[in-house]
Formats: structure tokens, sequence, C-alpha cells
């Protein structure tokens, strides 16, 4: 008798929150998970504890994790939870060349000409709920943290995905993180940007159905 899929739990951006994945979630069913800093306007712990926040509400498994953006820490820090069978990463941002102020702003408003507009202007509500001093906090909190250094011990499957058009995570950071996983790969969204659960809606319920559907307890490989 075949297992049935994991089921998606969602954790928005850096500064979003549910709205940012209610077109996505007209196509599939999953849950959201709002932390401090992605739709809580609340004091940002330590990454270990936002981690231990996101395992507790997880519920009953198998799920299938999905990070957006900034988030992806989160989601790739709680992968040892044993509820947890499989990771999607929606443009992990932890690029090391971000950290300058400088390269941080160049590539965010190359990133913005590239979104679909009005859509994306859907963030500024949720950025207001959240605030600037949790956004703030979070990306202070998480920036310093190697997502590809961390995905080396995770052992279940992991999907990076990343829009062609996006400067937050380009091709060759998103392939880097997605080899660092054992079993990582590496999927491009043609002509998306940087908000794909809000843009390219479609496309990503697709490759999270996929990645629910062959991420199974089963399927981990232990450590050798």
């Amino acid at each position: 008798m075949s297992k049935p899929p994991a089921r998606p739990v969602l954790v928005p951006g850096l500064g979003l929150d549910e709205r940012s994945s209610s077109r996505l979630r007209q196509l599939l069913p999953a849950d959201v998970v709002l932390l401090p800093g992605t739709g809580l306007a609340e004091p940002v712990p330590p990454l270990e504890q936002l981690a231990a926040a996101l395992r507790a509400r997880l519920g009953e498994g198998p799920v299938l994790l999905v990070g957006h953006s900034q988030s992806c820490q989160v989601v790739a820090a709680a992968a040892g939870d044993p509820r947890v069978a499989g990771l999607v990463l929606l443009g992990p941002t932890t690029d090391p060349r971000l950290r300058s102020p400088a390269e941080l702003a160049l590539r965010w408003l190359g990133t913005a000409v590239g979104e679909r507009w009005p859509r994306a202007l859907l963030v500024l509500p949720q950025w207001l709920r959240t605030g600037p001093r949790a956004m703030r906090q979070l990306w202070t909190a998480l920036a310093p943290d190697r997502i590809d250094a961390r995905l080396r011990t995770v052992r279940v499957p992991v999907t990076v995905a990343r829009g062609t058009r996006d400067r937050l995570c380009p091709h060759d950071w998103a392939a880097a993180v997605a080899a660092a996983a054992p079993q990582g790969r590496l999927v491009e969204i043609p002509g998306a940007s940087h908000l794909t659960p809000m843009t390219h809606a479609g496309q990503v319920a697709a490759l999270v159905r996929a990645a629910a559907g062959s991420a199974e307890p089963g399927r981990r490989r232990t450590a050798t």
C-alpha cells in the first residue's frame, strides 16, 4: 500500500505573511506557519529558537517544509525532525555576497525590476504588518548563517527553486546550495524573479506537489 504524500508546511519570506501564499494554496492544500519577522511583529530570537518554534507547530508527519527567501534557513535548521520528509527552498537568500549593504541594495533593485507588478505590490501591507523592526532583526539574526554548510547534514530530498530573473538568489548560488545537500536538485522557473509564490503560483504548486509525492520518511538516507 502506497504511503500518502508529505503534507506541505509553508513558511513565508522576510516580512511576508500568509497572504504571500494565498494563490499557491488555492492550487495546493498546505499549512502556513508564521514566525517573528515572517508575519509576526515580535522580537526575533536566534535561528535555533525559530527552528524549534517551527517544529512545535508541525503537527503529525510526514511533512514537506517549504521555505521562501530568508525562511529557507529556518526550514533547513528544522530538517532534522523525524516528521520532516523533504525540503523545498524557494529563492534562498543567504548568498555571502549579500552581506554588503551596497551589494544587497543593488541586487534588490535588479530583482524588483523583474517582478510582476502590480501583484508584487501585495508585499507592502504584509511588510507593514510585520514591521521594519522585526524584519531588520530577522535579517541580522539569519544573514550570517551558511545554509549550504547546514544542508550537508540534511538527509532528506531537497529541492532548490529560483526564478531565472532573481538576482537575490543567482544561479551560481542556488546551484551551490542544491549541490551541498546529499539529495539536492535545482529547479529554475523561467521568467520569474524572487516572489515566486505570489507571481508564479502554478509553477511553484507543481514543483511542491512533485516534491511532496517523492518525500517519504522511508527515503531518508543515513549519514556515512
